[in-house]
């Protein structure tokens, strides 16, 4: 709706992936890296956490994409706020899709229906990737136990590499759980934690995910607008995303040509007064 009025191609602050707007933070790139690394190297698990809005599945995404071949399949858990039995169930329908009477496996059958497919996957050459998102929710269910089942399943194909990676992916508070759950946590072979942005920080992110957008303007946010932006996302990505879209969307409509600390604060105003309404 905005985008010509400022001049781009693209939409600068969607929140979906796309690798053109991805930005390489320091400590994005760090945890890029060690999972990476994790991955490839074939160790049994790894853990990327960070406040809510981080990028997390951002970054895994952008893990995903740069595997090589042989790191296949990747199975993924969206939302594992389930008993510990459905979760090896979701597991096993999407390890062995093919099973007969998949859809029925109990326990017993799922575990056995993940270890075929995890000692045929490794004969066949290639390293699967498990990875949890919202892993901080695993406490709540009593599933962490699992996933540690599911490493020990894993680490009984060979007796040189693991037949598949779990990455855990969640919140700050599962760094606590782990902590409870000693057998399972020294298993993690790389922690990885986003922090949050400061003000530079901030500043480089929005200016690269205009230029992606196709802005040649260094200016559209002028040196307030950035400072107050920083005030009031606290350096969490997908809140300068709202913010930042919220207020091109208010220059606009009032036909503006730079964005200056009174639209912040009107799109701040904007966005708590829906939240308050949702509530």
């Amino acid at each position: 709706m905005y985008e010509s009025h400022w001049n781009l191609n693209a939409f600068p602050f969607d929140n979906r992936f796309d690798s053109e707007f991805y930005y390489p933070s320091e400590s994005h790139q760090a945890a890029l890296l060690k999972l990476m690394y994790s991955i490839e190297t074939r160790r049994s698990a790894a853990l990327l956490c960070g406040d809510s809005g981080m990028g997390k599945s951002m970054l895994i995404e952008a893990a995903i994409a740069e595997l090589p071949e042989s790191i296949s399949p990747v199975l993924r858990v969206p939302y594992p706020a389930m008993p510990a039995d459905q979760l090896v169930r979701y597991i096993a329908r999407q390890a062995a899709p093919h099973e007969p009477g998949e859809a029925s496996l109990d326990v017993g059958a799922s575990i056995e229906a993940i270890e075929r497919f995890l000692k045929h996957n490794l004969s066949d050459g290639y390293h699967a990737l498990l990875v949890i998102e919202e892993a901080h929710l695993l406490e709540s269910t009593g599933s962490l136990a699992a996933v540690r089942m599911l490493l020990n399943l894993a680490s009984e194909q060979s007796a040189s590499e693991s037949a598949w990676s779990v990455c855990l992916v969640g919140n700050i508070p599962v760094v606590g759980h782990l902590a409870r759950h000693t057998e399972l946590e020294d298993r993690i072979a790389v922690r990885c934690v986003l922090e949050r942005f400061n003000l530079d920080s901030t500043v480089a992110y929005i200016e690269h995910r205009l230029r992606a957008a196709g802005s040649n303007r260094p200016t559209l946010f002028n040196e307030r607008a950035l400072e107050t932006i920083q005030l009031h996302a606290g350096g969490i990505p997908r809140r300068i995303n709202r913010l930042c879209d919220m207020a091109m969307m208010i220059g606009y409509a009032q036909d503006l040509q730079q964005i200056d600390e009174s639209v912040i604060e009107l799109a701040q105003q904007e966005l708590s007064a829906r939240v308050a309404y949702a509530a």
